[in-house]
């Protein structure tokens, strides 16, 4: 998919930032500085404004609103009046908020602002995808790391599958349910049901599990790229992200010097492919037998035997949810070794997210030298974290 972005002429901007200015009539700059500080009330209005950042990129930036910077617990401030009322709209350590004497008067020019800036955040979508635009072409994000979670989901499935798979008894996908019911007088007859075993639901959840270990690497695979210094902007990361998981693998591993891992590589490549065939492709089975012709043997499966189209009757040897685990636990442990020891320290354990422009002015490529300095860097980068956090500015 070729991703587009659209990056504005002053022109357009001039002609979105009027578009704005008429969308939040009556709402204007105050004309001197708000007086309320930390003395002014927040509204139960102000609690409906959307994003911080969209009000923020809509006044200060675009309708270039007259603020305040960074003080004590507050990240900015905003004073506006609307029809004579003059309120500040505040980004505070306790979320974004309008800030006034909280008079009925004030409420109620709260919520007049509120609607204001959520017509002007309409009226200037298209300034906002130029702003994303511009940023994704260069180095100043940050990119999310959902790792932890998506790795709990993981080994949450797996303990399970592996817990149900030692109680399996049969490999039977359904088990005899037996029920005595009355019927007239004293007689009694046998009811026989038929219940999916214990075996299918385990395989249910071994599949569940293999598809969270995918999920999980698609995701941890980018951030350790970036941590290398393979992925240096928005865009590559966006390029990478929306690539196969197979593209992901070989930017984050060399797997040309890693014998092993190479193996289980393509251990899991085939198992990647089973599993999108019996679940994301309509459950055909694991090895994609959508149809069969009668024969002289028999009904006989043609299978899906990959991306290219072709159709067989060729047989692949399917899966087993037991041996997929393994060889996701072995591409675990490889994964965390030698020159991506460091990342373990920072994506998993810490679940910090990756800078981008640290993949470029050095700073990954020395915490990256050894877990003492990568230790060294969460310990610097957790406090900027915490403070930021928490607006100790």
């Amino acid at each position: 998919m070729v991703r587009t972005r659209t990056i504005l002429t002053e022109e357009e901007v001039e002609r979105i930032r009027a578009q704005a200015t008429r969308a939040i009539a009556p709402l204007k700059p105050a004309e001197k500085v708000h007086e309320y500080a930390w003395g002014g009330k927040r509204t139960d209005a102000g609690r409906e404004l959307p994003e911080y950042y969209l009000v923020y990129f809509l006044l200060a930036d675009l309708l270039r609103f007259p603020h305040t910077g960074q003080e004590e617990k507050v990240a900015w401030s905003i004073p506006v009046d609307f029809n004579g009322k003059t309120a500040t709209i505040e980004y505070r350590k306790m979320g974004l908020g309008v800030f006034s004497s909280n008079s009925p008067e004030d409420e109620a020019a709260a919520a007049g602002i509120v609607a204001a800036a959520k017509r002007g955040i309409g009226a200037s979508r298209a300034y906002f995808d130029n702003l994303a635009a511009k940023a994704a072409g260069g180095m100043s994000l940050n990119v999310k790391n959902n790792g932890p979670s998506l790795f709990s989901r993981y080994t949450y499935l797996r303990d399970l599958f592996r817990e149900m798979a030692t109680s399996i008894q049969g490999n039977s996908p359904y088990e005899i349910q037996e029920e005595e019911i009355k019927l007239s007088g004293d007689r009694k007859a046998k009811s026989f049901t038929l219940d999916y075993s214990a075996a299918e639901e385990a395989k249910w959840i071994g599949v569940a599990a293999i598809e969270a270990f995918f999920s999980w690497t698609e995701h941890i695979l980018i951030h350790v790229a970036i941590l290398l210094g393979r992925l240096r902007t928005g865009e590559d990361v966006a390029e990478l992200a929306e690539a196969e998981w197979s593209e992901k693998v070989k930017k984050a591993i060399d797997l040309s010097a890693e014998k092993e891992m190479k193996d289980i590589y393509e251990e899991l490549l085939e198992i990647k492919r089973q599993v999108r065939n019996y679940m994301a492709h309509g459950a055909f089975g694991k090895n994609g037998e959508a149809f069969s012709f009668h024969t002289a043997t028999g009904a006989v499966p043609v299978n899906l035997t990959g991306n290219d189209g072709r159709l067989s009757i060729w047989i692949v040897p399917s899966f087993e949810e037991s041996r997929a685990i393994e060889v996701m636990e072995s591409f675990i442990e490889k994964l965390w070794k030698g020159e991506r020891a460091p990342a373990k320290l920072h994506l998993d354990d810490d679940g910090l997210p990756v800078i981008l422009s640290y993949a470029s002015n050095g700073v990954y490529a020395r915490a990256m030298t050894s877990e003492e300095n990568m230790d060294d860097y969460i310990r610097a980068l957790s406090k900027e974290v915490d403070d930021a956090a928490n607006m100790d500015w």
